[in-house]
Formats: C-alpha cells, structure tokens, sequence
C-alpha cells in the first residue's frame, strides 16, 4: 500500500479519536457501516489489525497507535493542498467534548452571529484529545467543560454557566416537591456516566453536599444513564437545564435551588501558538454570552466548585 486512502485514513482517525465507531460516524457524516468498512479495507491492505472492538470499547492495537500520528498528519496535508488549491484559508476547526450535555446547544447560537470567520465543528472524545489537536495544531479552539490541571500548554476562558437539575425516579418522595436542594440529594445515589475522575463537576458536587457516587463504566449516552437512573429507587443524575429531553416514563426533572449549582463552559485554546481566529472566537462567545446573561453568578445564590468561582471573582 504505498499511496494511502484518504477517506480510509480519516475513518481510522475519527474513530481513534472518539473510541466510538457510532460518534466517528456521526462526525464524519456517514453511516457506521461504512465507517466500518473503510476501516476493514485499510487493514486488509495494511495487513495488520488496527483496532481491537469489544460490545462496550474500542481500543488502538500497537499497530494503531503507530499509525495515528502518521495519518493525522496525511491528512493535514490533504486539507493544506485542498486549500492551496482553492486559494482560501482553511477554516478554523473548534473541537467539543462532553457531548452527554450537548455542547452543540451552545455552540450553535455562537456561530450563528459570527460572519467574516468560517469555522469547522468537530467531535472529541474528551479534553486530553482537544488538547493534543491544539498540540498538534489542527484544531484552533476547543469547547466544553475545562479541569483545573489539564496542562500548562491550555490557555481557558469560562463563557457559559448553566444551571443544572436534579433528574430521579417519580415514585421517590422527593419527587413530590416542586424544586429540590442540592443537600437533598444526600438521600440518593447520583449515577454517574462514567468514571469520577472524567466527571469533576459531578464529582465535587456529590463531595460538597454529601451525596454518595454511584459510578458507570463505559459512557453509553444519555438514554443509557436515564434508564439507570430509572431502574433505582434511590438513584438520581444531574443534567443542564437547557438541555432538551423527552422525560422517559418513570422519571421526573426539578430544578434545584438554596444553592442552585451552575455547570461551567469554558473556551480553551494552545496558550503559546493561539490559532488567529480565537480572538474572534473570543468576541462572539463574549457578545452571546452578554445578551443571554450566561455569566451571571452570585455567591449566595449560586454554587460552583472552587476553581470555578475563584476565575470569576
């Protein structure tokens, strides 16, 4: 195989990435199937496995991890002669994680008020892989929630503070109440998605109001965790308050209060090499975030984990 396949390379990529061959697909805008067989065709004519799949992981052979690098840099230089080509600057690719919150929801209404600026979305599997693409330099900008300790190579901005609500099970007492206290939730198990050490925000919460952790292996979306959730008696989760969900029989939604807690977003972008299009990205985060009061926070009121609230005092 001396010429490599592109479209193979890019499918072998993406699902490095997101360890998903559902969310490499939806990334790459084609069906799993074929994301699959590009991949089957690229080890066939390699030779060797590049990936081990099980029901719940996808995992990088040796071989795999050999290529990666390789590949993603074929395929920046595929994008680089596109754009040489045509003359034009290559747009500016932002990277989202935390997709169980949906960060699209906010992104969307970001870029709609932006003009002079193309810019690319993409989906990252998780922090640590935005931060290796602005490593990398392939990617300009990267949005979702940032974790104090992410590396000194990571410069962040908090743009959003979104109130999060209590989701648990309608045959519970507690679900008699219009709204909830975080510290009532001490009578519960919050379920978590996946392992603590990926959720901060879930896990410092469970750690301020005294609510124990009930945590999940692999993260299978939200319809999985909701039917966790709805299969104890005592179980509960929390999810942004904008977010938009078809309740599923069995479950309620209360918003929480006295404190009401805040789940914060944050911009992040390479503090040495900034890419030229975070400024703007920058501005139109800031303009949105005005009109929508995103950061509005009061110390009574509102709660934040400590690292949190420290950036915005």
């Amino acid at each position: 195989m001396d010429d490599p396949d592109l479209r193979q390379l890019r499918a072998f990529v993406a699902v490095a990435e997101q360890r998903h061959f559902g969310r490499a697909a939806e990334q790459l805008a084609i069906s799993q199937q074929a994301a699959s067989k590009r991949i089957a065709a690229l080890e066939g004519e390699l030779g060797v496995r590049l990936l081990d799949r099980g029901p719940a992981y996808v995992r990088l052979t040796d071989a795999g991890q050999r290529l990666l690098a390789p590949a993603r840099a074929a395929l920046a230089a595929g994008r680089a002669a596109v754009a040489a080509v045509r003359q034009q600057a290559a747009p500016a690719r932002l990277d989202v994680w935390g997709h169980l919150f949906e960060p699209l929801r906010t992104v969307r209404e970001v870029l709609s008020g932006i003009s002079g600026l193309t810019v690319e979305v993409g989906a990252a599997r998780d922090l640590d892989a935005v931060a290796a693409a602005l490593s990398r330099g392939e990617s300009a900008a990267g949005f979702g929630r940032h974790q104090p300790g992410s590396g000194r190579e990571l410069a962040h901005r908090l743009v959003r503070l979104e109130p999060v609500d209590a989701v648990l099970p309608a045959a519970h007492p507690l679900a008699r109440a219009d709204r909830l206290r975080p510290a009532d939730l001490a009578a519960l198990r919050l379920v978590l998605p996946a392992a603590p050490a990926r959720l901060d925000f879930l896990a410092r919460f469970g750690e301020r109001f005294g609510v124990p952790l009930l945590p999940g292996d692999a993260n299978l979306g939200l319809a999985h965790l909701l039917d966790r959730v709805r299969a104890l008696p005592d179980g509960c989760t929390l999810l942004p308050a904008e977010l938009p969900l078809a309740v599923p029989p069995g479950l309620v939604v209360r918003p929480l209060a006295d404190p009401v807690p805040l789940y914060a977003w944050s911009l992040v972008w390479h503090r040495e090499r900034p890419h030229p299009a975070v400024p703007a990205l920058l501005r139109a985060f800031a303009e949105r975030g005005r009109d929508r009061r995103w950061l509005e926070y009061r110390p009574g009121r509102d709660w934040l984990p400590g690292a949190d609230a420290d950036e915005l005092a």
